[in-house]
């Protein structure tokens, strides 16, 4: 049974930063490309950032770059996602994803889900 399990969330201010962490268990971890989304309240969910399997490749969504960074540990089998310089619109329930492909960039794309992490950043 695959679990993907999100930790690191919590309450911050406007600024300041925290680092997410999402560990796989169930599948080959290093064949899965991973990937970070988020959810806002009464929004839907949106691509944040993904890795490839290897790692070699990242890629960002416009409203993060620059100031999220998306890593993988694959002995550890986890992801992570630190982010700084965080704004009140990043507030969201953050959920990472894994899929069995070269690259994740949409919802579409995941195979697999967290329940997610909240983040409230306040201002």
């Amino acid at each position: 049974q695959v679990q993907l399990v999100e930790s690191g969330g919590g309450l911050v201010q406007a600024g300041g930063s925290l680092r997410l962490s999402c560990t796989a268990s169930g599948l080959t971890f290093s064949t899965y490309a991973m990937g970070w989304f988020r959810q806002a309240p009464g929004k839907e969910r949106e691509f944040v950032a993904s890795i490839s399997r290897s790692g070699a490749s990242t890629y960002y969504a416009g409203s993060v770059k620059g100031r999220f960074t998306i890593s993988r540990d694959n002995t550890k089998n986890t992801v992570y996602l630190q982010m700084n310089s965080l704004k009140p619109e990043d507030t969201a329930v953050y959920y990472c994803a894994a899929a069995a492909r070269s690259v994740i960039s949409s919802v579409a794309a995941g195979d697999y889900w967290g329940k997610g992490t909240l983040v409230t950043v306040s201002s």
